[in-house]
């Protein structure tokens, strides 16, 4: 007589796609002619106080807890996810001493990583600044370590294996970086399938997640707003043998997390 294999009852995957907090170049103008790589400003004040603000609504809003965030390496992303964790790195001081209201997401239970695969739509359409050789990944300064050090190292998790390990090719389109994005969004899920996820990233990856995800997604046009997100959810059931996903629904109401669907106008 054959052995049944009971799986596990089903549970549902969450995984928020973010945009970063407001840059500085875009509230001081000037910055970017004095700074050494102006091709990545950090948060200005009214960023860090959008992902503070953000952090204190997102426990009721999502109403499930975060368990894992994974961060484009660009400046304003990680500062971004240190304000959504509810602090700031004091100024001069170890980055593990952080202050804020102690709101937002317990960084306690959360474990932090950087991924080159949520990183900015890479061509000079996107970049008001570059290097003066951008195709060499060099000159744009990325340190994984040393991006690592502003996170709190109890919540800075080492071990995971990057879905990319380096920057794109410098001239990526649209249609490549949609690709991008999709594949990470995907490998991520599938890599921590009883986690649930909080990408911080940039205004094209939550386009791309939302307009992939969106019914008659032609139809409209997206403004995603500093800090705006979409939530995805899918069914994951675990067996003893394997792994079954379903595939991703949005959950994510018009306007109510920062993300606006604009009926097109030129249809």
């Amino acid at each position: 007589m054959a052995t049944t294999r009971l799986a596990r009852p089903p549970h549902h995957q969450h995984v928020i796609v973010m945009r970063h907090g407001h840059r500085l170049d875009s509230i001081d103008r000037s910055w970017p002619l004095t700074a050494p790589r102006p091709w990545d400003p950090p948060l200005a004040e009214a960023g860090w106080a959008r992902a503070l603000e953000v952090a204190e609504q997102l426990p009721t809003q999502l109403g499930f807890p975060i368990h894992r965030v994974v961060v484009s390496p660009f400046r304003r992303s990680v500062d971004t996810a240190l304000g959504l964790i509810g602090g700031r790195p004091a100024p001069d001081k170890d980055p593990n001493a952080v202050t804020g209201t102690g709101g937002g997401i317990d960084p306690s239970k959360v474990k932090i990583s950087i991924e080159y695969g949520l990183g900015e739509l890479f061509n000079d359409k996107t970049f008001r600044h570059a290097p003066p050789s951008p195709e060499n990944h060099g000159d744009w300064g990325f340190n994984i370590p040393e991006v690592e050090a502003l996170v709190p190292l109890d919540t800075l998790d080492r071990a995971v294996k990057p879905v990319f390990n380096e920057l794109p090719h410098w001239g990526e389109t649209e249609a490549k970086a949609r690709d991008r994005y999709l594949h990470t969004i995907r490998s991520l899920a599938n890599s921590y399938p009883s986690e649930n996820l909080l990408l911080v990233t940039h205004g094209e990856a939550v386009k791309v997640a939302l307009l992939t995800h969106l019914e008659e997604a032609a139809r409209f046009e997206i403004k995603v707003n500093y800090c705006g997100y979409i939530q995805l959810r899918r069914p994951v059931v675990q067996s003893s043998e394997a792994l079954e996903a379903g595939e991703f629904e949005l959950l994510t109401s018009h306007g109510q997390s920062g993300v606006n669907c604009l009926p097109r106008t030129d249809m």
